[in-house]
């Protein structure tokens, strides 16, 4: 069970955190960090403002992620103002890179590029992306990032007519895998046979560490076509509401702009910061502004992802008090 749940890396990471803000925890108790931090981690919060190296190391960060990103920035997706299932926002990958550092601050642009990739195909990086397409396609690319790379070299091989087994699945704990060029499929009629692909990719399920789609769920995709190529099998991948759901991280399509729990906070801390803003003096808008934040029950992360979180409230409410003084 340890080892399923990646206990020991959460132990390691807390006492690393512990060591590492020992004089600030020592105020109010080991006790009591270990109880926040666990907590955390159950919430799916430990992961804000980590490295990316702590954020990829197990399948519960990664899921944590996909589901804190789309909280934050699904309102990306929906018309302006009030809340609405139209999507009129379109952005460029760098704009979704953008939007992935303000999380994860180190986030590699190469999984973004994989990820608009998957919905682009053939057409230029810099095209445009609604945020639902962009998103399932990220979570398959981010989630399922080993398992890619090895289904990416057993279509290399199947379509260079080499026996698939010899692939070399990826075996490294830090998610760091050797890089290939992405499978050609300018030719849509070409590919791959379906049915010896889903038995390439069923042994690959059988042998590999590391999250996979459910073996099942990747059968019945690949059952109604006779061939397969690359990105029509990710594309098949994103769009399966099946696999979505076995993944657990983000609510199905129709519900991905609905979320009744966090529309509430944001009107309270809407609410909140615009009360502070009206009967606060200006000279301590530098204070009222991060009350909000500081006082919110959601943010139970460790001591690290907060004093980051402190670090960038005060970098930016700086740079905010500059540019209102060389405006007057």
């Amino acid at each position: 069970f340890a080892a399923q749940r990646h206990v020991l890396t959460y132990m390691e990471d807390a006492v690393s955190q512990l060591l590492e803000n020992r004089e600030d925890i020592s105020q109010y108790g080991i006790a009591r960090f270990f109880t926040e931090y666990f907590n955390s981690v159950r919430q799916g919060t430990h992961i804000l403002f980590r490295e990316f190296s702590f954020v990829q190391a197990t399948p519960h960060n990664r899921a944590s992620f996909l589901r804190t990103f789309w909280r934050c920035f699904r309102t990306v997706g929906k018309n302006g103002g009030k809340y609405s299932s139209i999507c009129c926002y379109l952005l460029t990958a760098q704009e979704y890179h953008c939007l992935l550092q303000l999380l994860c601050p180190d986030f590699p642009m190469e999984l973004t590029q994989k990820a608009a990739r998957i919905v682009l195909m053939d057409d230029a990086m810099d095209c445009l992306m609604s945020f639902s397409d962009f998103l399932f396609a990220f979570q398959i690319q981010f989630y399922y990032s080993e398992f890619l790379e090895s289904v990416a070299a057993i279509y290399q091989d199947l379509l260079a007519g080499k026996n698939p087994n010899t692939v070399i699945v990826p075996t490294s704990s830090s998610g760091q895998y050797r890089q290939r060029q992405p499978p050609n499929d300018c030719n849509p009629v070409e590919g791959v046979e379906a049915s010896l692909f889903y038995q390439c990719l069923e042994s690959l399920c059988d042998r590999s560490k590391y999250s996979c789609p459910p073996s099942a769920l990747v059968k019945e995709m690949l059952s109604s076509a006779q061939r397969m190529t690359f990105y029509g099998f990710l594309m098949a991948l994103a769009k399966d509401q099946g696999i979505n759901r076995a993944l657990g991280a983000l609510p199905d399509k129709g519900d991905l702009f609905l979320d009744p729990a966090m529309d509430e906070e944001l009107e309270k801390l809407v609410a909140q910061v615009s009360g502070l803003s009206v009967s606060g003096p200006a000279s301590s808008s530098r204070e009222t502004a991060t009350l909000p934040v500081r006082n919110s029950p959601r943010i139970n992360s460790p001591w690290k992802p907060l004093h980051h979180r402190r670090k960038m409230d005060a970098e930016s409410e700086g740079s905010n008090e500059e540019t209102d003084s060389s405006e007057n």
